[in-house]
């Protein structure tokens, strides 16, 4: 398994799988970030790249991301390798998340975890990104910044959203949970509290 990235113990009862968002690699500092704060708690935690970031890496091109089939099939294919969804949390940041929670409910994963989640694109609010969301199955935490411009606090609380899933807000959080100087809170804080979140609803998917 060459192309993952592999964190926290081998033989760790639960597994998170994540992916990056549109712009940013599996091993950006975001994503480093929470994949090793979640690692340091016991779990063992995979990331993997989309076909389109992987050529980037490989030959510099600066494609944009793949088609939604290519990208659905990628999570599946990486579901598949680590031995099925029955045994794994999915999720990822922003468009990662976005495609995990469209491929949840057929992977039968255990749980899912949305960082960011892209309710809608920059400065579109009447695109929502929220159809399937409605009947989502998976347990799911969806991690927000409660000023994201791709889906805040205010906008959140007008959605139809599953039963299944639940919102942790991080306070004066943007897209990737940075919080203005003003507000009191500092982004070390919220990557703190989004750490200690998904690691306690991935070990919630996994009872001893």
């Amino acid at each position: 398994m060459t192309d993952l990235l592999l964190d926290g113990p081998p033989d760790a009862s639960a597994t998170l799988v994540l992916a990056h968002g549109a712009g940013a690699p599996m091993d950006s500092p975001f994503l480093a970030r929470i994949a090793e704060g979640v690692a340091s708690q016991g779990i063992r935690v995979a990331r993997f790249e989309f076909p389109y970031m992987r050529a980037r890496r490989e030959g510099g091109r600066r494609g944009g991301p793949d088609s939604a089939p290519v990208l659905r099939e990628r999570w599946l294919e990486v579901v598949a390798k680590l031995g099925g969804g029955a045994g794994l949390v999915i999720g990822g940041k922003s468009m990662g998340g976005r495609i995990a929670s469209m491929v949840a409910d057929e992977a039968g994963a255990r749980g899912l975890v949305c960082l960011g989640y892209p309710f809608h694109p920059p400065g579109r609010p009447d695109r929502l990104r929220v159809a399937h969301l409605k009947t989502l199955q998976t347990p799911a935490l969806f991690v927000q910044g409660t000023r994201d411009t791709l889906g805040s606090r205010e906008e959140i609380a007008t959605y139809e959203l599953a039963p299944s899933i639940r919102v942790v807000f991080l306070e004066d959080g943007d897209h990737s949970f940075k919080p203005r100087a003003r507000s009191g809170a500092t982004l070390e804080g919220n990557l703190d509290e989004a750490v200690r979140a998904v690691a306690e609803f991935v070990r919630s998917r996994f009872p001893v």
